[in-house]
């Protein structure tokens, strides 16, 4: 399987991870296609969602699915699909001579939850803290080589919304432990994907949903280019031909929303390579010892159904913010 590829706008705008080049060499693929051990997937399951991180896929969601719709929904084609962390940071550096993969060169200090072009990352902390969260830490790969760990740390903790049966909830922290006088710079202005969600490409109807029921067709051809979209909730929904939808709300977005189907058909095989993206967008000037966190909620079932979980979810959380922190020392 072809990893994905990150777009980066030469403006300086959201890079996302997307479809590879096709003139460009990739390298092998890790192997997805065995089962997990039990052990490995950790699962939450109230009767109505399902949802599950695993430990061989960097503690990234890698298992969601509902009553009505009992297939895994998550895309696993390669480790920069997923539902995961990603950030970005510094200067855009040429690093071949070490080892950087020639499709992603030049690229900017980039860790990612689930790995770096063909490597997965590695997980340091696995465990179900209680009947209600599952808990993960990473240390995660730079996506631009073929297995260069980060200098920094993923923690992510994931249950269920109280009193809401269909919806989850994820916190996310990351710390970055890089040198303030490393080859990529001082704090500066990037784009941050709160979180990156890949679907199985079959939800590819996408809509922002504009509060007290009502909803907005965004409308996009595959890419990428991803499309835009600025839902004015925090929150859009994908849907499958048939009704049911995966909505994400993410109250700390502050920028408009990147989305949109890769490749062509309606597959719901999760391992497929064309599948359904959407990345809520934030903009900070991550530094190189910079810790930032937030949370986002996944909703799930029908437009009616999500549509209220969606209305209570703004009332409760509608001005939440991320929270950064860089150190004095950071310019």
């Amino acid at each position: 399987m072809k990893p994905l590829l990150t777009i980066l706008l030469a403006t300086g705008a959201v890079t996302l991870h997307a479809a590879e080049k096709t003139t460009s060499a990739a390298p092998p693929a890790p192997n997805i296609s065995g089962a997990n051990r039990a052990e490995d997937l950790l699962v939450l399951d109230n009767g109505t969602a399902k949802v599950g991180i695993d430990r061989n896929k960097g503690a990234s969601i890698t298992w969601f699915s509902w009553a009505s719709h009992p297939k895994n929904i998550i895309n696993l084609s390669d480790p920069g699909r997923l539902l995961q962390q990603s950030y970005y940071a510094g200067l855009r550096l040429d690093r071949r001579a070490d080892g950087q993969s020639k499709a992603w060169s030049p690229w900017s200090w980039n860790p990612i939850q689930g790995g770096g072009v063909g490597s997965w990352a590695r997980v340091t902390g696995f465990k179900r803290l209680d009947d209600a969260t599952l808990f993960g830490e990473t240390i995660p790969k730079l996506w631009d080589m073929p297995d260069e760990d980060a200098a920094a740390v993923m923690r992510q903790w994931t249950g269920f919304e109280p009193d809401m049966p269909n919806v989850v909830v994820v916190r996310c922290e990351f710390v970055s432990k890089r040198e303030q006088n490393d080859r990529w710079g001082s704090a500066k202005m990037n784009p941050q994907e709160i979180p990156a969600c890949y679907f199985t490409r079959k939800f590819s109807r996408y809509r922002s949903y504009l509060g007290d029921g009502q909803w907005r067709d965004e409308n996009q051809p595959p890419g990428p280019p991803w499309g835009k979209a600025q839902p004015p909730r925090k929150a859009m929904a994908c849907f499958a031909a048939g009704g049911q939808g995966v909505a994400v709300f993410s109250p700390a977005a502050t920028q408009p929303w990147n989305f949109g189907p890769h490749g062509g058909g309606a597959s719901d095989d999760p391992a497929a390579g064309p599948c359904a993206h959407m990345a809520p967008i934030d903009r900070v000037p991550m530094g190189p010892q910079s810790t930032y966190s937030y949370r986002y909620w996944l909703v799930v079932g029908t437009e009616a159904e999500i549509a209220p979980r969606l209305d209570d979810l703004w009332k409760k959380y509608g001005t939440e913010k991320a929270q950064l922190t860089n150190p004095a020392s950071n310019p």
